[in-house]
């Protein structure tokens, strides 16, 4: 088994593809059900390290060179209980102050088993101590089956909007979509018309470190494609009087859709009133509808579709970062109905299935805050370095 944090041990093929154990366990450690495996392993949620209940019927096994494996002694304590503590990083807010900084051995954190095990487990007081744990543990129990279902539920939508993409647009190497709108039979046939006939696009310019100030005009970067729509998170700013001489023409205006052309390729994200003036930097695209035959919500729903990605992907060059540009875009093609009605058909679909999972997202959100808050509740208040 492994560790992957915030989930628990998973089988080292589900996680790595193979079994990287070999023939010989000699340095594994066995682990039956209802032990705990912490792994020195730091990670961003997990700073000190992760600890995983394991919860399986047959005999498990990990590696002892960043695994400390232990189990309960006697019946004073619920596994599931002291599990939820474990999540909620009780011992990783002990573990901080036995860390030095940057303090590792051969990859994982140099941590004293002593230290670990000297940690204190708050529980419930009197003779029903163990009855109140296992409540409690039910409680979240099931606040993490409510979340596990609104998780399938997201998914199954993001997999079927999927799905409908592949059908809707054509696939690599055809014309014509394998599905159109019963009103539509018989309307024509698709087009495939290239990209500066009917398309403008433009990349943003390349802009020194030397011109980014604290305030200004924003500049939008990559981290402002996190979403359907343009944010300025993670942004810079310019001095507006330089970017009135020199970057003018790179504002976005409101409907602009503006698509990632480097590392994560072809991320579309459309720009709204909040990004509206601000200027796009080197390795995004902005895109607009050049001609009356290509809608403009087509046109977004298009450059997220697998039809667009396949070419973006064909066409990107670089080693390590891939990238694609201007250059390479005019060799590219935009599938079209044969009618505005039709293109406007197929962006309501798609913009209401988004609208869907956006709606069933934020729920599933509100479960984790919930659940969160939850945990707040119900275990008692630990100062970072106290237990």
């Amino acid at each position: 088994m492994s560790i992957t944090s915030g989930v628990g041990l998973v089988s080292q093929m589900e996680k790595f593809g193979r079994i990287i154990a070999g023939d010989s366990y000699k340095n594994y450690l066995q682990l039956k059900k209802n032990d705990f495996a912490y792994n020195k392993s730091a990670t961003k949620e997990y700073p000190e390290g992760f600890i995983a209940l394991y919860t399986g019927e047959e005999l498990a096994a990990v590696p002892n060179s960043i695994f400390t494996c232990f189990r309960i002694k006697g019946e004073a304590v619920s596994p599931k209980y002291l599990n939820y503590l474990f999540l909620g990083n009780l011992h990783g807010r002990w573990l901080r102050k036995f860390i030095e900084v940057g303090a590792r051995a051969h990859g994982s954190l140099s941590i004293n088993n002593s230290d670990l095990l000297a940690l204190s487990v708050p529980v419930p007081p009197g003779p029903n101590s163990l009855k109140e744990q296992q409540k409690i543990a039910d409680c979240l129990a099931s606040a993490d089956a409510l979340i596990e279902a609104q998780g399938r539920k997201v998914e199954a939508l993001k997999a079927h909007k999927k799905g409908l993409m592949q059908q809707l647009f054509p696939q690599e190497g055809e014309t014509k979509p394998r599905l159109r709108f019963p009103e539509f039979d018989g309307t024509g046939k698709w087009e495939e018309c290239e990209f500066p006939n009917v398309i403008f696009f433009q990349e943003g310019p390349g802009i020194m470190a030397v011109d980014f100030h604290d305030h200004g005009v924003p500049l939008v970067r990559l981290s402002g494609l996190s979403g359907q729509s343009v944010t300025l998170e993670g942004c810079n700013y310019l001095d507006p009087a330089k970017v009135l001489k020199k970057w003018e023409h790179f504002r976005l205006e409101v409907g602009d859709i503006v698509v990632s052309c480097s590392a994560t390729l072809g991320r579309p994200a459309i720009v709204d009133d909040a990004a509206a003036g601000a200027v796009f930097y080197t390795g995004l695209i902005r895109f607009r509808p050049k001609s009356r035959r290509l809608d403009a919500g087509y046109l977004e729903v298009f450059l997220g579709s697998p039809s667009f990605s396949w070419q973006a992907e064909a066409a990107a060059v670089g080693g390590g970062i891939r990238h694609f540009g201007p250059t390479h875009l005019r060799g590219m093609k935009a599938p079209l109905p044969p009618s505005v009605d039709e293109q406007q058909r197929i962006a309501d679909c798609l913009t209401s299935l988004d609208v869907l999972i956006t709606a069933e997202t934020q729920k599933l959100d509100t479960l984790k805050t919930h659940k969160k808050g939850l945990m707040q509740q119900l275990f008692p208040q630990i100062g970072e370095t106290d237990v």
